[in-house]
């Protein structure tokens, strides 16, 4: 594409998804992510327009810490140009963590193999001052090891048609979970979950599911019942949004783009945690 004058750019962001309501560009104005990053690239590429394609469209109030967009240009900059010009012109929430030009093929959103999710809860009966928007907190004493065998149902294949929100637009409920883990550091409880794909608020209602069982409400059973009725209503309530992280999108060697530690960043210095 260099060679006809066009370039297409892969970027690694991380965002604090707090002010916005979601990566996706709002049609009223409403700050997104995707505009503050298009607004701020546009900048560095001299006021030519930026249309960025995301791995996957986060919701209003969550996080990322391993996205990655793409965008064609026509204007030639290096990679440390992308990174550093992008930086200074976006709000202190957002950051980009890398850039590589990439071959005309590749696409953010298509040429993904799986998305890797992290969703944080601090389990306490005080709630926290500090991050109170990082993380979710759960007041109620928390059974790690009860969560961890309720969460093995999840795994392989599956029809997670109780576990999607109404308002999804997935074409079809199936999806395969490859990884399942729940950690705990401390206070810190992390759902750390990898698929080929996710529904809207997937993840959120498995979470929303495990902490009920951990509270002991329901029975380690009840997961499985939940999968296997189909049907959203009988999954309980959602779990909040603050504690979601997409923290690692998985793509075909040949594209070998830059790796990260996963984080979000607040994890990365426990070694049982980051290792992982």
């Amino acid at each position: 594409m260099a060679a006809v004058g066009i370039y297409k750019i892969a970027l690694g962001v991380e965002y604090r998804g707090t002010r916005y309501r979601g990566f996706q560009r709002q049609r009223d104005g409403v700050p997104s992510i995707q505009a503050s990053l298009e607004q701020a690239l546009s900048k560095v590429a001299g006021g030519a327009p930026v249309t960025l394609s995301c791995a996957g469209r986060t919701d209003a109030l969550v996080h990322a810490s391993g996205q990655v967009v793409h965008f064609d240009t026509r204007v030639e900059r290096s990679m440390h140009a992308w990174v550093m010009g992008a930086n200074m012109n976006l709000p202190g929430d957002i950051s980009v963590t890398w850039a590589k030009a990439m071959p005309s093929h590749f696409d953010a959103r298509f040429c993904a193999m799986a998305r890797r999710y992290r969703y944080v809860i601090y389990n306490d009966q005080i709630r926290p001052a500090h991050m109170a928007e990082e993380v979710t907190w759960n007041h109620r004493p928390l059974d790690v090891e009860r969560m961890r065998e309720a969460a093995q149902v999840f795994l392989g294949t599956h029809d997670f048609s109780a576990f999607r929100a109404r308002q999804c637009q997935a074409k079809s409920p199936i999806k395969t979970v490859h990884h399942l883990e729940l950690l705990q550091h401390g206070r810190f409880i992390i759902l750390d979950i990898r698929a080929n794909a996710f529904l809207h608020h997937m993840v959120r209602n498995i979470a929303g599911v495990l902490m009920t069982i951990g509270a002991g409400e329901r029975p380690v059973e009840w997961a499985g019942q939940v999968l296997e009725a189909g049907v959203r209503r009988t999954g309980g309530v959602t779990a909040h949004p603050y504690g979601l992280y997409l923290v690692q999108v998985d793509y075909p060697e040949e594209f070998d783009l830059p790796a990260r530690y996963l984080g979000p960043h607040f994890l990365s210095g426990l070694e049982d945690v980051a290792a992982r």
